[in-house]
């Protein structure tokens, strides 16, 4: 039996660009969302959860709309935070990611993703399809553990707003990552949230 998790980062929040800590979805967010949804339609879920800040529920509100039998359910496992800190083993280029961000923020982050991993990752007795509407470091932080790298290894895993990562879990064997980043529902003029290329 495996166990499907259908992770999504939430759609384009509105003024995001002027460094706004939460908010609504942009007017390209809601289609981004509706689209997401469009895609997802004939998944079987058994279960929906989403991060309890505005632009997630806001992307959670506008999937379900489109997917009635769906009820999302809000959960603190899944809001934004730093999985985990500086180690020694990480590249220095990420160094000054840290530069602001506190020793208790580090120390959260990691005690809600062990619980979030404890929850979510783990095989089921039957098959089970689960949605999770969340954000691109906690999605990073599934992905590094889906592979059991380094804990550091969540930090260049990015995912486009309302992009699509399936992690499949199995019984008796590791899990298995099976698309991440899947944008093909999205025009490319609605592919938002990666950082910019930057030139060689």
């Amino acid at each position: 039996m495996s166990h499907y998790l259908y992770l999504v980062r939430h759609g384009e929040q509105q003024d995001a660009e002027y460094g706004m800590p939460d908010g609504p979805l942009s007017e390209r967010g809601k289609r981004q969302a509706q689209a997401i949804a469009e895609r997802l339609s004939g998944v079987p879920f058994t279960g929906a959860w989403h991060s309890p800040l505005t632009r997630a529920a806001d992307t959670a509100r506008i999937m379900t709309n489109r997917m009635p039998a769906l009820d999302s359910r809000p959960s603190t496992l899944l809001m934004d935070c730093i999985p985990s800190g500086p180690t020694p083993e990480m590249p220095h280029a990420f160094e000054s990611f840290f530069g602001g961000v506190t020793a208790e923020e580090i120390e959260a982050g990691e005690a809600q993703m062990t619980d979030a991993v404890s929850e979510w990752l783990t095989p089921t007795h039957e098959d089970q399809h689960d949605l999770l509407i969340t954000h691109n470091f906690v999605i990073g932080w599934f992905v590094r553990e889906t592979f059991g790298a380094e804990a550091w290894r969540w930090m260049g895993v990015n995912q486009a707003n309302c992009g699509l990562t399936i992690i499949r879990v199995r019984s008796a064997k590791p899990p298995v990552l099976i698309t991440h980043n899947d944008l093909g529902h999205l025009p490319v003029e609605m592919r938002t949230g990666l950082p910019t290329p930057q030139p060689y």
